[in-house]
């Protein structure tokens, strides 16, 4: 839930300041690896939520040197393990924000991957140059011990937020705020 401060009065003790968190996503195997596309289905069905969101925002949060070519990590492997193209496309354009939760993302992922298996009789039974490894995720927050009380105090330590608290409070809050925004200081 955001926390609201009006910008004309002084936060006193009773009036709450934007606190400014943290995060780190810890990686937690699953023990479900796909080899063929039709495995990778199947776990698409099953796997927790948590998995889906890993595989979505998990490497916003991960040091890499070079500019990734999809954007979600189960594009990026029908194309460099399946090198089905259009099926890395398909995937690519799944953007996690437009859905209300992972289920509606788990949806779209089975639609494409049901559509490109009906396409191609070949997909059936390719193997993979690497298995998929699912993996899960969970959200640690950590306190800052930073707050504002407005919109111009956060746009001044804006610079020096971390990725991960960028992360925290304009992506994840996505998914853990109902009205599904970025956390906020409302002007009061």
């Amino acid at each position: 839930m955001a926390i609201t401060e009006p910008s004309t009065a002084a936060p006193g003790p009773d009036k709450p300041r934007f606190a400014i968190k943290d995060c780190t996503l810890i990686a937690i195997a699953t023990g479900k690896r796909a080899h063929t596309l039709k495995e990778f289905r199947d776990h698409i069905a099953e796997i927790s939520p948590d998995s889906l969101y890993y595989h979505f925002w998990g490497n916003l949060l991960q040091a890499r040197f070079e500019e990734r070519e999809y954007n979600n990590d189960f594009a990026a492997w029908a194309y460099r393990s399946l090198h089905d193209a259009k099926l890395a496309e398909q995937l690519a354009v799944v953007d996690p924000t437009q859905f209300v939760n992972m289920t509606e993302i788990r949806r779209q992922l089975l639609e494409y991957i049901e559509e490109r298996l009906e396409e191609s009789e070949h997909l059936h039974w390719v193997i993979a140059e690497q298995p998929f490894e699912f993996i899960r995720s969970q959200i640690v927050v950590f306190n800052t011990h930073t707050s504002t009380a407005n919109p111009r105090e956060m746009a001044k330590i804006m610079q020096k937020l971390s990725v991960s608290s960028i992360f925290y409070h304009f992506i994840d809050a996505r998914r853990r705020n109902p009205d599904r925004m970025a956390d906020r200081i409302e002007l009061g």
